[in-house]
């Protein structure tokens, strides 16, 4: 017998064997897995996915015209339609404007109303400023094409000189391509903290 025929003999006798050790491994291997695993969302994150469409950890960013970036992340997004506003929850919005200042706004919630040029945030919405100022209060509406937005109820400011306390707030520049003013109005009161105006 030459070589050539040994050959095909010893492979006619291996490949099945190889086959076979294959199989087993395949189902030694599934014999290990899990079959009852549960899906890793809770059962109403499922029916609330199934209500309605939604985008998960959306991330937006752009250029206003005055050279200003805006860059806005938020757990959730859901798409408005005629009659509703686009609505997403925990956000979080970073201005970096031209001049080199950076103003952070975060809140719970914030809906979109495109047709009225007006993004809204509310509940426990807080403005930090690299000047050390944050503001706090509970609805802010702010304009889509422009860096500007006003608080029409209770705003309380703390801030380098002490704690401010107003009855509404406007955000704005006063010319374009300007820095950014706060505007307190309606009862301003302030308490002045001489201590951290020295530090």
């Amino acid at each position: 017998m030459d070589r050539y025929s040994r050959m095909v003999a010893f492979l006619k006798v291996l490949l099945p064997l190889t086959a076979l050790v294959l199989l087993s491994t395949l189902f030694l291997i599934s014999r290990g897995v899990d079959t009852d695993a549960t899906i890793p969302f809770a059962e109403h994150e499922i029916e609330e996915r199934m209500r309605g469409q939604q985008v998960t950890a959306p991330f937006f960013s752009g250029t206003t015209a005055q050279g200003d970036e805006i860059t806005v992340t938020a757990s959730i997004a859901r798409p408005g339609g005629l009659a509703s506003p686009a609505v997403a929850t925990d956000l979080q919005a970073v201005i970096k404007m031209a001049d080199g200042g950076r103003l952070m706004l975060t809140s719970n919630s914030g809906e979109v109303y495109l047709d009225k040029d007006i993004a809204s945030f509310s509940g426990d919405v807080a403005i930090t400023s690299t000047s050390g100022l944050e503001v706090t209060t509970d609805l802010l509406n702010a304009t889509l094409s422009g860096i500007s937005a006003n608080s029409p109820g209770p705003v309380k400011a703390t801030g380098p000189i002490g704690v401010l306390n107003a009855g509404s707030m406007q955000l704005e520049t006063k010319t374009q391509g300007g820095p950014l003013h706060m505007l307190f109005n309606n009862g301003v009161k302030l308490v002045y903290d001489p201590q951290k105006s020295e530090r």
